[in-house]
């Protein structure tokens, strides 16, 4: 079964939900690290990817009924994302998942909330990473619908020799 616009759709606003919650549930967990202690390179850069792709994810969920409109521009969106997001969870591996998790920073903080950020991060960047294919099948699947088929002579209009123009005065037996 070929990939259509009917399927596309779908699996798009699924991995667009996802995507923006990750991105939320990132951007909450952080404040309260920023909130709590110390606030470190890693986490301010954290905070500032989740709240820019809480901003910037929001085209994303018209794009899949407005493809031609915001298809490009919702791609684009995708693909800074993908690398910010892959960044943010390699500081984030680096920070929480050493021995040492419960006084990196924020210290105090207890590691499952940390780890739970990690988790998450990972989650935004994944959604991202997928929403960038799906976004580029349902462009494939909607320029394939939406373009017409060239009309090839047949055979026989080929042996009938040539015809008048359509747009040509009709030929009528008087004028013969």
């Amino acid at each position: 079964m070929p990939f259509s616009s009917a399927i596309a759709k779908p699996m798009q606003l699924v991995s667009r939900v996802m995507q923006w919650t990750s991105s939320v549930i990132v951007m909450g967990l952080t404040a309260h690290f920023i909130h709590h202690g110390p606030r470190g390179q890693h986490i301010l850069f954290q905070e500032v990817i989740a709240v820019l792709s809480v901003v910037f994810f929001l085209p994303g969920f018209i794009s899949p009924f407005l493809p031609k409109a915001l298809g490009r521009f919702v791609l684009g969106i995708d693909i800074v994302f993908s690398y910010l997001w892959l960044t943010s969870f390699i500081f984030s591996a680096q920070d929480y998942s050493t021995r040492a998790c419960y006084f990196t920073s924020p210290s105090g903080v207890g590691c499952t909330r940390k780890k739970a950020n990690e988790a998450f991060i990972f989650l935004a960047f994944i959604f991202t990473f997928f929403g960038m294919f799906l976004e580029v099948a349902a462009l494939w699947a909607y320029r394939k619908e939406n373009t017409h088929a060239v009309h090839q002579p047949a055979a026989s209009d080929k042996e009938a020799g040539p015809r008048q123009p359509l747009d040509a005065p009709a030929a009528t037996p008087a004028a013969i």
